[in-house]
């Protein structure tokens, strides 16, 4: 049979546990873990029944495990029950992908949270999946060393959510996201085998598992160890704003710098509503008069770092820059960055409520594209912020809503998938580090066949047959890719 004659994978039913099923699963897991790490009252699992997206559903058991060991045994009795498995980081995904779409039993790995192993020798660190991304970077930095991937949540989510969505961040620009620094893992699989893919080498033979399982979104198997990769700091680090009285100007400054072949290690952008909220929520020194700004940083050897700062700024003042200004001391540096990687939560200052998108364009289609989404989110009667990777042309616009207006939420949903295909129009992707999860499950057909979509489905399969492990994710749920494509 070939693969285009393989029949669609269908979801299986999940039904929520009666009373009684659920205290008994409660008390195997009790056994297990004990009373304390076994969470099954309604006030208990409030807290995870969201993420950082606006989709919400409770789960029916949460624990919260030590060691490998005990992840088999609950994957085991989960199994048995025929329930729900539901990996959780810390909860600061931007898709639902934490979210128990059908109850189950959320496993959260926030005492699984210690470096088991460091070889600076070797430049590799060994970790667990609850380990903070900021955390191995300030163990590491003593010694002149850091973990690159820098979500703007670093201070909060973890490295193990990092592997399941493939984070990015501000630097990837010039390292890569998070697959590029991850070597191996160690995961439980559906049947609650411990198995080692990868390893402390840069390529293993086989198949690339490792690859594959980054960015599986919890869907293949659960993560429990980490093999990173680590690299010396920068010998220089120079950051640098650039400030355009038009966004069209600061769009193009972002082409000619990687045309020219000047790749800095980040090239972020911001527009006149964020720059508002940023400096009100943490004076960092961005203009709020300015309809861009461009938070650039190049690092490296001096030398070479100061060519690339000159060039830089040459473009920059060739597309009418008003102002290019280098952070002067490290203090400085420090501030506009922390503007930046606050951003999202500054924004709760000008409104309650916001949906942020993450869809990937061309950096030549940043001016058109950045236009659109003005026009979609004013066609909606919403507002948007733009803060975003641009040297990536990886887009996060922020519609701000409340959802206390009858039919908001449902605006600006439809607003977020007419983002999202022209994006895909343009010849871009509708994520770049945020993932699938729950929101953008309608919109894999917009960049994926038929084809492709069942091929995908068959690998998770052949990794979870009875797709117990976060069910309702990734892919698009019957019935629903119409009722998008209508809109």
């Amino acid at each position: 049979m070939s693969i285009t004659e393989l029949p669609p994978v269908t979801a299986p039913v999940y039904e929520r546990m009666s009373e009684a099923r659920k205290a008994e699963v409660v008390h195997e897991l009790c056994q297990i873990l004990g009373p304390r790490y076994v969470l099954h009252s309604p006030y208990d699992l409030t807290l995870y029944e969201y993420d950082a997206s606006i989709d919400r559903s409770k789960p029916e058991i949460v624990v919260l495990p030590s060691t490998t060991a005990e992840v088999v045994a609950i994957v085991k009795i989960a199994a048995r029950y025929g329930t729900p498995v539901v990996p959780r980081g810390a909860g600061t995904g931007l898709s639902g992908g934490a979210i128990p779409v059908y109850g189950g039993i959320v496993i959260a790995f926030s005492r699984m949270n210690r470096i088991l192993e460091v070889d600076y020798t070797n430049l590799r660190a060994v970790v667990q999946p609850g380990l903070v991304n900021l955390h191995l970077s300030n163990a590491l930095n003593p010694q002149g060393f850091c973990y690159v991937p820098d979500p703007s949540s670093q201070r909060s989510c973890t490295i193990g959510g990092n592997v399941g969505e493939n984070a990015g961040g501000p630097h990837t620009l010039i390292y890569g996201v998070t697959t590029n620094h991850v070597l191996g893992l160690e995961i439980v699989t559906a049947d609650g085998e411990i198995v080692e893919v990868g390893g402390w080498t840069y390529d293993t033979p086989g198949y690339d598992l490792t690859g594959l399982l980054i960015g599986s979104e919890g869907t293949l198997c659960i993560v429990t160890k980490i093999i990173v990769r680590i690299v010396h700091l920068p010998e220089t680090v120079k950051t640098m704003i650039a400030v355009f009285d038009m966004m069209d100007d600061a769009s193009n400054t972002v082409s000619e710098i990687i045309a020219s072949g000047v790749i800095p290690a980040a090239i972020e952008m911001m527009d006149r509503m964020i720059l508002a909220a940023v400096e009100a929520d943490s004076h960092a020194g961005y203009p709020i008069d300015a309809a861009a700004v461009l938070l650039i940083e190049a690092e490296g050897l001096s030398e070479s770092v100061a060519d690339q700062i000159e060039q830089i700024v040459n473009i920059c003042n060739k597309h009418q820059a008003r102002l290019v200004r280098i952070a002067a001391n490290e203090a400085e540096r420090q501030a506009l960055w922390a503007g930046r990687k606050n951003a999202f939560g500054a924004v709760g200052r000008i409104c309650p409520e916001f949906y942020v998108q993450d869809g990937v364009v061309p950096r030549t289609k940043l001016p058109y594209v950045l236009g659109r989404i003005s026009e979609i989110v004013e066609h909606y009667g919403l507002r948007v912020g733009n803060v975003f990777h641009a040297g990536d042309g990886n887009l996060h616009p922020l519609i701000l809503f409340d959802s206390q207006i009858p039919g908001e939420v449902e605006r600006v949903r439809q607003a977020g998938h007419e983002i999202l295909q022209i994006c895909a129009e343009v010849g871009g992707s509708i994520t770049g580090e945020h993932g699938v999860g729950m929101e953008k499950q309608q919109e894999m057909a917009l960049i994926f066949s038929d084809v492709d979509l069942r091929t995908m489905q068959q690998v998770r399969m052949a990794w979870n047959p009875s797709q117990l492990f976060n069910p309702g994710k990734l892919f698009p749920l019957p019935g629903r890719c119409v009722e998008v494509k209508q809109l």
